[in-house]
C-alpha cells in the first residue's frame, strides 16, 4: 500500500480541493521564508509564473526533507498585474490599497505545484487565470472589506473569488481551480499516473 500524500501546507483552501475529489493525504504545513524569496526572484527579473514555481519547489523541498518516502505536493500562488507582483495584504489598509490598483484592470493569477519524491522533484505544473475586476469606488471597497475582512486577509488581492470576492470581477477566464490555488486537474492527473486514484 502507498505512502499518502503529503501536502505541505496548512491552506483550508487546497485541503477542501483534495478532500473533495477523494484523495487520500495529509497535510504538513512547511516554513520557509515567502517574502525574501519573492523578493529575491522579483530583483533577478524573474518573471511571475517562475515565482509561484519556484515557491511551491521550495515548500515541496522541504516537506520531501522530512518526508522522504511520501509523495510531497508543494503549491504556491503569486497575483501579477502589469509586471507588479502582490503579497498577502499586511492589515485591511493594505487590502484596500491592493483592491484600488486592481480596480478597473486585468491581472493574471499563477498557481504552481510541484511533486517531490526521495527528495527530488518529479513533477511540476503551473496553472493560469485572468481576471478583470470592475471599476471600484472607495465607498464600494470599504462595504466589501466589512463583510469580508478578516477572512481575506491571508489572501493575495484580498479576496475570495469563491465568496464575497465573485462580486468584484467582470469576468474571470482560465483555469478555476488555478484562482483557488492549486492546478488541481493537473495535479490530479498525474497521481492518476501514479496509481493515487480510484475512480
Amino acid at each position: 500500500m502507498m505512502n499518502p500524500l503529503i501536502l505541505a501546507s496548512g491552506s483550508e483552501t487546497r485541503q477542501e480541493m483534495l478532500r473533495n475529489v477523494g484523495l487520500s493525504f495529509e497535510s504538513h504545513p512547511v516554513r520557509i521564508d515567502e517574502e525574501m524569496i519573492r523578493t529575491s526572484l522579483e530583483a533577478e527579473g524573474a518573471k511571475p509564473r517562475d515565482i509561484s514555481d519556484t515557491l511551491a519547489e521550495f515548500k515541496a523541498r522541504r516537506g520531501s526533507e522530512k518526508h522522504p518516502e511520501n509523495l510531497v505536493l508543494g503549491s504556491d500562488q503569486i497575483l501579477a498585474l502589469q509586471g507588479e507582483v502582490f503579497s498577502k495584504p499586511a492589515n485591511r489598509d493594505d487590502a484596500a490599497l491592493h483592491l484600488q490598483k486592481l480596480s478597473g484592470k486585468t491581472h493574471h493569477l499563477y498557481s504552481a505545484a510541484v511533486i517531490y519524491e526521495d527528495s527530488k522533484p518529479v513533477w511540476r505544473s503551473v496553472g493560469t487565470a485572468r481576471l478583470t475586476m470592475h471599476h471600484l469606488t472607495e465607498g464600494q471597497i470599504d462595504r466589501y472589506l466589512s463583510g469580508a475582512w478578516p477572512n481575506v486577509a491571508s489572501c493575495v488581492g484580498a479576496y475570495q473569488a469563491e465568496g464575497l470576492g465573485a462580486q468584484l470581477f467582470s469576468r474571470i477566464e482560465g483555469d478555476w481551480f488555478s484562482v483557488l490555488g492549486m492546478p488541481l486537474l493537473q495535479v490530479l492527473s498525474y497521481l492518476r499516473l501514479r496509481g493515487m486514484l480510484g475512480a
